[in-house]
């Protein structure tokens, strides 16, 4: 049976391309606020839940690109991205986000980029915060695309995404757009949603921010530091 590769249809804006270009520079914004936020040090091991096997875009897997001690980074992913040890020198895990086969705060820090809405039902979104947050001994630090900017980023598509959730489920598969309609492979969350996920994770005190396009919040930022140690 050929292996799957769910981050392939993840992955539908032509690289170089404008959308790419902004999501690039978004990224990078993501990055310094996550520096900022966290105050990593060099001493910190980090783990970042999520990584992707797609080598298409040039900010793919930006923080084991752009983070200066890769030695400190234990990535994860869902498919086999083995490739990163031999292109960055960090060491890779193979494991489901939502069971991470890690003791309880076996990192400093926990990242995760615009990964949960990827894991499945609001259950499951609560189960992955709640796992990143187990293995993080101070800081977790996750991005999200926010569900109210008005191009939805993985389809391109303006607006469709701000129908009720079942509806837009509906216009994904009549319009071609299948793998979306699946709540396992997208489901869009708000900043309320987002808090609400944070009411539910306990041992952290939370900061639900944004970064912002043209004026619209169009990523959300979990930034959850451990109170409980």
């Amino acid at each position: 049976m050929a292996e799957r590769q769910p981050n392939k249809q993840l992955n539908l804006t032509v690289p170089g391309s404008l959308p790419v270009r902004i999501g690039s520079y978004q990224r990078r914004r993501m990055y310094e606020r996550f520096l900022s936020k966290t105050k990593v040090d060099v001493v910190d091991k980090i783990l970042d839940v999520g990584v992707s096997v797609d080598v298409t875009y040039e900010t793919s897997n930006y923080l084991e690109q752009w983070y200066p001690d890769k030695s400190a980074i234990t990535a994860v992913g869902l498919d086999d991205a083995a490739h990163l040890k031999r292109l960055y020198g960090v060491r890779f895990v193979r494991a489901n986000g939502l069971h991470l086969p890690f003791r309880d705060s076996a990192f400093d820090v926990v990242h995760s980029s615009a990964v949960l809405e990827h894991v499945g039902s609001f259950r499951n979104q609560i189960s992955f915060v709640q796992e990143c947050c187990r293995v993080a001994r101070r800081w977790v630090f996750l991005t999200t695309p926010n569900r109210w900017f008005p191009v939805e980023f993985h389809t391109v598509l303006p607006i469709v995404h701000w129908l009720p959730k079942r509806a837009f489920r509906v216009l994904m598969r009549a319009t071609g757009y299948s793998f979306f309609a699946d709540e396992n492979n997208l489901n869009l969350l708000s900043m309320k949603e987002v808090r609400a996920i944070c009411a539910r994770v306990h041992g952290f005190v939370f900061e639900v921010s944004s970064v912002s396009l043209l004026g619209w919040p169009s990523n959300i930022l979990l930034t959850g530091r451990r109170v409980d140690s």
